[in-house]
């Protein structure tokens, strides 16, 4: 069983691996990661502060708020703190998918999330990423022109 110290330490580690995906700056001194994390979760500075330096775990409402400012599901939260297993939050079944797609549709991308096996904490930023992708692609300038498509002149 794992001591209260290692709970925090990997907790602590995976909050800060999430909050650089989702841009949270908490590498620089003068980033300010930690206080906007505390403002979009709603919870006071010095929870996340304590949590990022590994000095206590954050109650259940820090936790929440941790969750949706991080656009991960509380389930993935309590299960990462050591508060719950997954024997205690069973995920619940996800819903039928077809079994293969028509070859004129493409797929989603929370389709190519689930067929790819991209975990569920980190399904929403790859779902983000690619439909960023996706849509950036169309005014994209090309390799023989700028975005019109025209040679430049």
């Amino acid at each position: 069983m794992k001591s209260d110290a290692e709970h925090i330490e990997e907790f602590a580690a995976w909050v800060e691996d999430v909050m650089r995906a989702r841009g949270y700056d908490i590498d620089s001194p003068r980033g300010g990661g930690r206080t906007k994390l505390a403002e979009d979760a709603g919870v006071h500075r010095a929870a996340v502060t304590r949590l990022l330096q590994r000095q206590s775990m954050p109650d259940l409402d820090t936790m929440r708020g941790l969750a949706r400012a991080l656009r991960v599901p509380v389930r993935d939260v309590l299960i990462r703190s050591g508060r719950l297993t997954e024997e205690d939050l069973p995920q619940s079944p996800a819903p039928p998918t077809p079994t293969s797609p028509s070859p004129d549709a493409p797929l989603s991308a929370e389709q190519a999330a689930t067929a790819l096996g991209i975990p569920e904490h980190l399904r929403s930023a790859f779902v983000q990423i690619t439909e960023q992708l996706r849509l950036g692609s169309a005014g994209a300038p090309t390799p023989e022109g700028g975005a019109d498509g025209q040679a430049g002149r």
